[in-house]
């Protein structure tokens, strides 16, 4: 529940009521003010914002009603958290002061910069801004620049840009960066006596290609009777980072790891992400383990967990592994073909027992020496990585279970879950009623049915045209994966109890893990103070780091596709609204906007929701989910990170026999009018979006 406090009303002397919140504000300038377990949000009108920004942590002090509405008016006090303190824009500077000009419409005013704090900047330089003080009694606040970008290329201003956006500083404070320098190379011989030795036992790691800050490892051992000992390993980040330390507090500030097309930006500092906490190859290391006894069929006889070291024998890529599995020859094979069989067959028995088997595709970018996509790949998700996902479900289950089976002082231990919800009743109802026109009937009656039904239905349509849309709008339907200290489950994998254990390296919620696991190891619990606030705060720096991911991939397709303005692609409709359509590109995975303004040639259209559709009044014809277009690129944007198509034709249509009907053609426009364009795309609450991390 929020922190409510009494604050007193200087204007009147009674007491009004505050309550702490997130704020959001529109591109209109109304702020509402999200407040946990109150039914309604609190409206803010833009005269009562102060100094608030959007996304920022504030409390608010109610005033009652709005006027012809029955949610609460309130004013912001105090701003308790920012979002963001940095940000990217140009440079104006005047003969006694300056001011930096923000590139993001969320920040409505410039930032003021005092001469000495330029930092060698100049006028009409594009740099990044800190704030560094900002009362409510200024209009502007006062910053300091402390980077330059104008000698920097596009993409990197672009990417800088995207981040600073979404709150992520660019850079580690010195105090930080000291710390992380002080932890001398190599394991000390005095720790390795309290750890588990596993440095004889077959070891090894498997990460994408480029990826440096490898966090997990497995060890694979024959024992008698047809068992095996398997091995996840997991980097002890715990052994060096001190709860409360600054390097700590960095990290809990940042969260996680923010993955960009060309570049990672790390939760910790490279000397630990990198070198230190990394399971590279012929190196001794640190870990946290849970070690099984297990069979052919993926059967757990027996656990242990603890501290152990390692000595990985092998660094593997999910591209050597897949063509191990695939029948290449290749060191460890036997082990490696053991490890799979294991695998497949405890994905098999998750699925029996109510996960979801949704599919995924990753886009990847082949880019030039100066980060420009010079091609995209379209990446499917293979017996490689399930290998691996498959070994993380389990640990991860398994720690959870452990930790909620102890009682402290009779309660339960307070503990990072990661929870996933059961599906919205009223989004899977319209999604059931859409699936009909497949053919597909899902079975609503309980939660277990649903899973049930799912599965049933992604078997059916496998390889089928509607597989896509269906397997998009399911997951749509389902809730978002969150961390939270009560532990409700996990729908989505089918779990009663599950955490993230498995990559403390990029996520604070799996060092949380860590720490009171050991504590419940040693049976010395110290309940972690504010660990729903900080569930919180890591769920938010997920959403956040997703948005960056999602916003870098939209300006490198954008950068793709701008050569390429007239050209015609094969498309399929990925989203509908009451304005237009998104239209994703079978060959790269590209989507744009198709204005409801470009298809007046064909007939006026209108949003039919509950059928993904625009439908068209006088003809019938449709555009709806799934619909195979062809399309025309007319506009791209790398500003706004926008494509504008063209519909060259209507989507194959069929009457009420199923019979088809000839499918009408129209010219391709220029796009529109782009005012009015602008108009559309700002009112779009119904844009596409991926897959949920589980």
């Amino acid at each position: 529940m929020p922190k409510k406090t009494k604050a007193k009303n200087k204007s009147n002397g009674s007491g009004a009521e505050t309550l702490t919140g997130k704020l959001e504000v529109t591109r209109g300038g109304m702020g509402f003010v999200i407040v946990e377990g109150h039914e309604k949000d609190i409206i803010i009108k833009r005269d009562n914002i102060g100094n608030a920004l959007n996304g920022d942590t504030v409390q608010v002090e109610l005033r009652g009603y709005a006027d012809g509405n029955k949610r609460q008016e309130g004013t912001i006090k105090s701003v308790i958290k920012r979002k963001q303190s940095e940000f990217s824009g140009r440079v104006e500077v005047h003969p006694h002061f300056a001011f930096l000009v923000p590139d993001s419409d969320k920040m409505p005013v410039d930032i003021y910069i005092p001469l000495h704090l330029l930092n060698g900047a100049q006028h009409g330089d594009k740099a990044i801004g800190k704030i560094v003080e900002w009362t409510g009694k200024t209009k502007n606040p006062v910053g300091e620049i402390t980077s330059i970008l104008t000698n920097e290329s596009i993409n990197e201003i672009a990417m800088q840009g995207i981040l600073t956006e979404n709150g992520f500083p660019l850079t580690f404070p010195d105090d930080v960066l000291e710390e992380a320098a002080r932890y001398p190379d190599g394991v000390d011989s005095n720790e390795i006596k309290n750890r588990r030795d596993m440095r004889d036992t077959l070891t090894m790691t498997i990460d994408p290609a480029d990826a440096k800050d490898f966090d997990d490892a497995l060890s694979i051992k024959s024992m008698k009777g047809g068992w095996y000992e398997v091995g996840v390993h997991i980097a002890d980040v715990g052994q060096y980072i001190v709860a409360g330390s600054a390097l700590d507090k960095e990290a809990y500030k940042r969260a996680t790891s923010v993955y960009l097309p060309d570049r990672v930006l790390p939760m910790l500092p490279e000397r630990l992400s990198n070198e230190l906490c990394s399971l590279r190859p012929n190196e001794e290391k640190y870990t946290f383990s849970s070690i099984f006894k297990i069979n052919k069929k993926g059967e757990v006889k027996d656990t242990w967990i603890g501290k152990t070291i390692i000595h990985s024998n092998r660094r593997y890529s999910y591209e050597e592994v897949q063509e191990i599995i695939e029948g290449t020859k290749g060191d460890n094979q036997k082990e490696i073909l053991l490890l799979n069989e294991m695998a497949q067959n405890m994905r098999a028995d998750r699925f029996k027992k109510g996960a979801i088997n949704f599919s995924s595709q990753e886009v990847r970018f082949k880019l030039d020496d100066k980060g420009k996509p010079i091609g995209i790949i379209i990446k499917e998700s293979k017996e490689a990585h399930k290998l691996i996902e498959e070994f993380m479900l389990l640990a991860n289950r398994t720690i959870a279970k452990y930790v909620s089976e102890i009682n402290l002082n009779g309660q339960k231990v307070p503990f990072p879950y990661r929870v996933h919800d059961n599906p919205d009743p009223d989004k899977l109802k319209v999604f059931a009623v859409f699936a009909l026109r497949f053919g597909i009937k899902l079975d609503l009656s309980k939660p277990e049915y649903v899973a049930q039904s799912f599965n049933e239905m992604l078997e059916k349509v496998n390889g089928k045209p509607e597989q896509h849309v269906l397997e998009q709008l399911g997951i749509r339907t389902m809730a978002k994966a969150i961390y939270t200290t009560s532990n409700n489950g996990h729908y989505g994998l089918g779990f009663e109890d599950y955490c993230h254990f498995t990559s403390p390296i990029r996520r604070y919620p799996d060092l949380l893990v860590h720490r009171i696991l050991l504590e419940c190891l040693q049976n010395n619990i110290h309940p972690i103070k504010n660990l729903e606030e900080q569930c919180r705060h890591c769920s938010d720096q997920e959403r956040r780091a997703m948005d960056c991911e999602r916003a870098a991939n939209k300006y490198k397709q954008v950068e793709y596709m701008q050569d390429l303005v007239g050209e015609d692609f094969e498309a399929v409709i990925s989203g509908v609204s009451n304005f237009g359509f998104w239209a994703e590109t079978v060959d790269t995975k590209c989507e744009g906007m198709v204005s409801i303004g470009d298809l007046s040639d064909f007939d006026d259209f209108v949003f039919a929701e509950e059928e993904y559709a625009l439908v068209g009044r006088s003809t019938g014809y449709r555009f709806g989910m799934g619909d195979k277009v062809t399309v025309r690129l007319v506009r791209t944007s790398l500003e706004k990170r926008q494509m504008d198509f063209a519909v060259l034709q209507l989507p194959e249509q069929k009457d009420k026999n199923g019979k088809v009907r000839a499918a009408g053609k129209q010219k391709a426009k220029s796009g529109g009018n782009p005012q009015a364009r602008k108009n559309e795309r700002e009112g779009s609450p119904k844009k596409r979006k991926p897959k949920e991390n589980l």
